[in-house]
């Protein structure tokens, strides 16, 4: 097969190319220029996509002998991602941009020209296992990226390819050492790459502004204090919220809702937080349609735990989620992720997208 090798420039897609050179495959380097200003996007280990990263992806490419290029797309990196990013905080909501990147950028942009011009399958270093056009968790639980992979359509999954999902991480190290790939013990990028410093309220104050508003007690509506903007707070958030007097319990407070419009922040007791049914919209459905009509599975609100076992019931309107236990910490704007409720738990259904809780 003809195929094209996504490569950030770290350790897990070099791997992943050379694994698909190895199985005898034609394959092709890229890497993603996602920024107008590439030297801003790392600082240390945070971020990617960094000159340093574009330097490295080519001379992992060297030396696995395969064509490498570098294409560009920052413009529709900025769009899809990054605006959709700070337009989501700004309705109060909480977005991922990683799973974002996956459904707009590396699986819908470059995959779709990656059969423009002949490839059979787009070829990544993402944590997880492709088995019979199942999209299944990694056999690394720690790195498994089903989570953020599950908006990828039954399309898509026919022309991907994901060489390291059955390798835990140290065994990918080690294999980088032994091929003579120089980012064998390179870090891991971490946090939201275009927000290197992590400063995440920060940034989004830099482009949002200043919009006041009050953070009041959920029960009895009275002003706790005020804040400047919506953009700065999440479901589930304790530390950074203003207050500085103690609840009448002396129990700490937790953000249980964000109301974009009024400019409101709801604060109340952990208690609170506890999330029993889940509507989402657009949802994908891994095998290109719904298991069923109503159905059990394993619902997963973020890429790593908030797991609890549930019944999905899809609608004209997207997905009700039943959760047979409460999770906490859900947010509009998170996707949920639905697997196969077997005792292994790891084929994904499906995933769509939270926009209220109950």
């Amino acid at each position: 097969m003809r195929v094209l090798a996504a490569m950030s420039g770290g350790v897990d897609s070099a791997v992943a190319a050379a694994r698909a050179v190895a199985a005898g495959h034609d394959v092709v380097g890229v890497h993603l220029a996602l920024s107008e200003t590439p030297a801003a996007l790392r600082s240390g280990s945070r971020g990617c996509c960094s000159r340093e990263d574009a330097a490295d992806a080519r001379r992992a490419a060297d030396v696995l002998g395969i064509p490498f290029y570098v294409w560009d797309f920052a413009a529709r990196f900025t769009e899809d991602v990054v605006d959709d990013f700070v337009a989501a905080y700004a309705a109060g909501q909480t977005p991922n941009p990683c799973l974002r990147c996956n459904e707009k950028i590396k699986f819908s942009a470059l995959l779709e020209r990656a059969l423009a011009l002949g490839f059979d399958a787009l070829c990544t270093g993402h944590y997880a296992r492709l088995e019979n056009g199942q999209l299944r968790r990694a056999v690394d639980a720690d790195k498994d990226q089903s989570y953020v992979l599950a908006v990828l359509t039954e399309h898509q999954l026919a022309h991907s390819m994901f060489p390291i999902g059955d390798t835990p991480k140290a065994q990918v190290r080690a294999e980088a050492a032994e091929r003579g790939l120089r980012v064998a013990d390179k870090p891991d990028s971490h946090d939201i790459c275009f927000i290197p410093s992590g400063d995440t309220r920060a940034f989004l104050g830099a482009r949002l502004g200043s919009r006041p508003g009050a953070v009041v007690d959920d029960a009895t509506g009275a002003e706790l204090a005020r804040h400047d903007g919506v953009h700065g707070f999440t479901v589930g958030q304790r530390k950074g919220l203003g207050i500085h007097a103690p609840a009448d319990d002396g129990r700490p407070r937790y953000v249980l809702g964000i109301e974009p419009v009024s400019g409101t922040v709801r604060v109340g007791p952990a208690g609170a937080l506890d999330v029993r049914t889940i509507d989402a919209a657009r949802p994908v459905w891994s095998a290109g349609r719904s298991p069923g009509d109503r159905f059990p599975c394993m619902a997963q609100v973020r890429a790593h735990g908030g797991l609890a076992a549930a019944v999905a019931e899809p609608g004209p309107d997207g997905v009700r989620v039943e959760l047979e236990e409460p999770l906490r910490g859900v947010a509009p704007g998170q996707a949920v992720a639905l697997y196969r409720p077997d005792p292994a738990g790891d084929v994904v259904l499906g995933s769509a997208t939270i926009t209220a809780t109950h």
